[in-house]
């Protein structure tokens, strides 16, 4: 199973296994909102923990399936879209355990979450520039400061995890063998409170934040549309899939 999903002492696991990046296409990113929120919405469930199996935590989209189908972008987009949102909308909290890679949609996945645990040798990377599409800054934004998301959004440069911690984006950094311990031991401690009381927090904080993240990342995806319909999108995947690098105009 691509996404797998366990339920143990009130702990959620949802695990993502899809070889060989965890690069999901667009109907793996459309079966992801139903496994957050029925998981979330279970009543013997307190806690939610993302997690991956492989190489990486996730490579975002399927540059590939753009490639061949560019005409699947906007199931694409209402995947990445709904995704994010039930993550952020989960009825009780959610935590992402991440190593290695957390590329494009891993952005979205940790920045929708309430708590990053990271390996050390985990990084964070918006490289949309570089391939052709947009977004993904509006759930930076809830993880760095502003001219920190710009600078990495403009570059697609990596964001190592003690970086990420030191501007306070994640809570701790493990090492890589240690990651699920210490993950499950962290979701341990909040799945041991009042479901009640969870519940109330987690809309309490949702509805504390000053900007609306959801609403940013939609106005974020026009623009990834908009780049899609533009010759250099195509190259940009192209060039990727072809070399593994960055198109040059």
């Amino acid at each position: 199973m691509p996404i797998a999903c366990t339920i143990k002492d009130r702990i959620a696991e949802i695990v993502f296994h899809v070889p060989p990046v965890n690069a999901f296409d667009s109907e793996t990113w459309m079966s992801l909102p139903a496994i957050v929120t029925e998981a979330s919405r279970n009543p013997d469930v307190n806690c939610v923990l993302i997690r991956a199996e492989g190489r990486g935590f996730c490579g975002g989209v399927d540059i590939k399936e753009m490639q061949a189908h560019p005409e699947r972008i906007t199931v694409l987009n209402r995947g990445n879209y709904l995704t994010f949102k039930a993550i952020r909308d989960a009825e009780v909290p959610v935590v992402s355990a991440v190593h290695k890679f957390v590329i494009g949609g891993g952005i979205g996945i940790c920045g929708a979450s309430d708590t990053i645990i990271a390996a050390d040798d985990a990084y964070f990377s918006l490289p949309e520039v570089d391939r052709g599409a947009m977004g993904g800054a509006s759930h930076l934004s809830r993880m760095l400061p502003l001219h920190k998301v710009r600078a990495a959004f403009f570059t697609g440069g990596n964001i190592p995890a003690q970086e990420a911690y030191r501007l306070g984006a994640v809570e701790k950094v493990v090492p890589r063998a240690e990651l699920e311990t210490e993950a499950r031991a962290f979701c341990a401690v909040i799945a041991s409170k009042s479901r009640k009381a969870l519940v109330i927090a987690k809309e309490a904080l949702n509805g504390l934040e000053p900007r609306d993240v959801d609403r940013g990342y939609r106005w974020e995806q026009g623009f990834t549309l908009e780049m899609y319909m533009h010759e250099d999108s195509q190259k940009s995947r192209d060039a990727f899939v072809q070399t593994g690098k960055a198109a040059r105009f």
